[in-house]
C-alpha cells in the first residue's frame, strides 16, 4: 500500500503547482476580454487575430483583459506576417489604457521588426528597457510568419522574457512609482499591412514578493 500513497501524494503535489495555471483566452469567446472586438479583433482557429494583408492598419489597437494581475507568468504563441510598413505586434502587461485614447501605457513584450525578445515602455517612457544582443536573438528569433514561444515572467521590480526557449531579457526596474499591477493585452501596430496572431496564452499569478 506504500506506492498507491506515494502516488497519490506525488499527484496532489503535482496538482496543488499546477493549480493557479489557468487560461486567459478559452479559444472560443471574448470572455474576459475587451476592445474592438469585430471591428478589429477577431477569433480564427483558436486564435485572437487582428489585422488584414489587403489594407493597412490604421493605428495601434489592443485587446486587453478585464482583470488586472500582479506578479506572474504567461505562456503564449504568436505569430506575425506582413508586407508593407511597421510590420510588428506585442503583449502588454502591468499596463493600463490611456482615457478617451487608443493607446495603453505600460510594459510591453515586443514582437516584429527586429524587436522580438525585447522589452518596450509603451506611451510611458517611450523607449526599450532592454532588448537582446545581435548574437543571442540569432539563436531565438523565428522567420516571419512562423508561430513562436514567448515566456513572461513579471516578478516584483523583475521581468524576465523568453524567446522560443532563449532568455532574452532580464531586466530589474529601478524607477520609482512604476505600477506592479496592470491589465494584460496584446497589439497590432498600426500603418502596417500585416496579420498578427496570438493563442495558448496562459498565466500563473505569482505569490507577490515581500
Amino acid at each position: 500500500m506504500i506506492k498507491p500513497f506515494f502516488f497519490l501524494l506525488g499527484f496532489a503535489f503535482h496538482a496543488a503547482v499546477y493549480a493557479d495555471t489557468v487560461p486567459l483566452f478559452d479559444g472560443k469567446t471574448f470572455t474576459g476580454w475587451e476592445g474592438d472586438i469585430g471591428s478589429v479583433w477577431r477569433i480564427e482557429d483558436a486564435a485572437l487575430v487582428a489585422g488584414s494583408m489587403e489594407k493597412k492598419q490604421e493605428k495601434n489597437n489592443f485587446l486587453a483583459t478585464t482583470k488586472t494581475y500582479g506578479d506572474f507568468e504567461l505562456t503564449l504563441k504568436w505569430k506575425l506576417e506582413g508586407t508593407e510598413g511597421f510590420v510588428n505586434g506585442g503583449v502588454q502587461f502591468r499596463t493600463e489604457r490611456i482615457p478617451n485614447h487608443h493607446e495603453v501605457s505600460g510594459y510591453q513584450a515586443d514582437l516584429g521588426k527586429g524587436y522580438d525578445g525585447a522589452l518596450y515602455d509603451e506611451s510611458r517612457r517611450k523607449k526599450m528597457l532592454a532588448q537582446p544582443s545581435p548574437e543571442v536573438l540569432a539563436k531565438a528569433q523565428k522567420p516571419l510568419g512562423e508561430w513562436n514561444d514567448y515566456r513572461i515572467r513579471a516578478e516584483g521590480n523583475r521581468i524576465q522574457i523568453w524567446l522560443n526557449g532563449v532568455q532574452t531579457v532580464d531586466y530589474t526596474e529601478t524607477e520609482p512609482n512604476i505600477a506592479l499591477t496592470g491589465i494584460i493585452a496584446v497589439q497590432i501596430h498600426g500603418g502596417a499591412t500585416s496579420i498578427v496572431r496570438y493563442k495558448d496564452l496562459i498565466i500563473e499569478e505569482l505569490a507577490a514578493k515581500k
